[in-house]
């Protein structure tokens, strides 16, 4: 007879997927933030123009991060299965509240399949599902790669969220369940930034990019032009969020453990042989 042991452990980041995300977040913080360091009278061109490459640099810095997770031993087949499993889903649920009142379900699975599968999977599946969604649903724009990187940020926080291995139940639910508030309002501040120097034409002096002031005024202009055209949007990702982990939070996590176990990630098979019988 054989027996097959296995032990249950997320994915977890090692030093190469930790570098990876690193070089990846100062990418995504420079083309973000680049425009707060503009000479007075510059003109912010359209993200038309530097989309591409963005995109560009940050697929292969992707690819990069599993290659790392796959270097360190925390990511085979079975987890590359499964990232596509649930980028999918993801994808399929994007569409069912886009363009409403920003009604967006895929929020929730996504913070949760984060925090069950570790930040380096969640940076991954994060950037992948807005991806996958873009293609699914014809969104496909000089938006997208920000989109890319700022749901990846999301994730990631999700899977670095305290006490992956001991919180369960309700105090995991409801930290759950803050977290993705605060960063439904977060993902919605990181987008408007991407387009605010852009597009504030016609709007008032007191929401509107000045290239070249300081930053603090810029930073406060910003806020109210956040609060004065945004805040609703972002309101409603808030609440779909928070509703769907309270209501839906509990049967996933299990769901998303369960798979987990089973697949366990990462960790090999040890045959033993008994009874005289050899294992080949």
């Amino acid at each position: 007879m054989t027996a097959y042991t296995e032990r249950h452990r997320a994915i977890r980041l090692g030093p190469r997927a930790t570098a990876a995300l690193a070089l990846i977040t100062l990418l995504g913080i420079g083309v973000f933030g680049w425009p707060l360091l503009a000479d007075r009278g510059s003109v912010i061109g359209d993200h038309a123009v530097d989309a591409p490459w963005i995109f560009a640099l940050l697929l292969p810095l992707l690819l990069a991060v599993v290659a790392a997770t796959i270097a360190d031993q925390g990511l085979d087949a079975k987890a590359i299965a499964m990232l596509g499993v649930l980028a999918a889903v993801g994808a399929a649920l994007r569409p069912l509240g886009a363009g409403t009142a920003g009604l967006e379900p895929m929020f929730f699975l996504l913070i949760l399949s984060a925090r069950v599968l570790g930040p380096g999977f969640g940076f991954v599946l994060g950037a992948t599902t807005i991806f996958a969604s873009a293609l699914l649903t014809g969104g496909v724009g000089p938006w997208m790669p920000f989109q890319m990187l700022a749901m990846g940020w999301v994730c990631l926080g999700a899977g670095l969220l305290p006490g992956a291995d001991r919180l369960r139940g309700r105090r995991e639910l409801w930290l759950l369940t803050s977290y993705g508030v605060v960063t439904s309002f977060g993902y919605g501040l990181v987008m408007n930034f991407q387009g605010w120097p852009i597009y504030t034409t016609g709007l008032p002096s007191g929401i509107t990019f000045v290239a070249g002031d300081p930053i603090p005024d810029n930073l406060a202009r910003f806020l109210a032009y956040c609060l004065a055209t945004s805040m609703g949007w972002d309101l409603g990702r808030a609440l779909t969020t928070a509703l769907c982990t309270l209501l839906l939070g509990t049967p996933v996590l299990k769901a998303l453990r369960r798979a987990t176990r089973r697949a366990a990630f990462g960790t090999p098979v040890h045959f033993e042989q008994t009874g005289g019988l050899n294992s080949r």
